[in-house]
């Protein structure tokens, strides 16, 4: 699972594609070989926030609390080195996301009878939002209905990056994507 080292300071909640078991975990599963990624645990986020499926079935996260529902994922301590390359994954420096606090709990305290003991282990992280570009209209594509949880089900589509079209950014896939009519 990785050996944590005293470098790994910073906090990163995984929602999609980089979660175990989906096509993007290569790249942490090298962070943690490497010492640059210890995983932390599966956790969900304190408020509800969108996340929904743009083109390819790739998952955003849309940073609109209190829209959607608690969201579930992975946490991971990571390097300022595999920040970097995670920071690349996402094209932070290109538009597609833009990586921005957000609070999380342990999944195991979950407990919705009792949210303020729930709330005492709420822990900060960062996350990769979609860009404020265009999360509105990307919200709005999805018909503002967003998931708990990117799934198997949602990834079944997932298109990874290399057998995409080449000719075009991800940016214009995604205005593409708003333009097209819904499902």
């Amino acid at each position: 699972m990785g050996v944590e080292n005293n470098t790994c300071g910073n906090l990163i909640f995984t929602y999609g594609t980089l979660k175990c078991g989906f096509s993007n975990h290569a790249l942490l599963q090298d962070l943690m070989r490497t010492g640059d990624a210890v995983f932390k645990g599966t956790y969900t986020t304190v408020e509800k926030y969108p996340l929904v499926c743009g083109p390819y079935r790739v998952p955003f996260l849309l940073n609109m609390p209190g829209s959607g529902h608690q969201v579930w994922g992975e946490l991971y301590a990571v390097s300022d080195r595999g920040l970097g390359r995670l920071d690349e994954l996402e094209g932070t420096s290109r538009g597609h996301y833009e990586r921005l606090p957000i609070q999380l709990m342990p999944i195991g305290n979950v407990n919705k009878e009792n949210e303020d003991e729930s709330l005492t282990c709420a822990a900060e992280a960062e996350a990769y939002y979609a860009h404020r570009s265009y999360e509105k209209e990307i919200w709005k594509r999805n018909g503002r209905k967003g998931l708990r949880i990117y799934s198997e089900t949602e990834a079944k589509g997932y298109v990874k990056r290399k057998d995409r079209p080449q000719n075009l950014s991800f940016l214009d896939q995604i205005r593409i994507f708003i333009s097209s009519p819904s499902d």
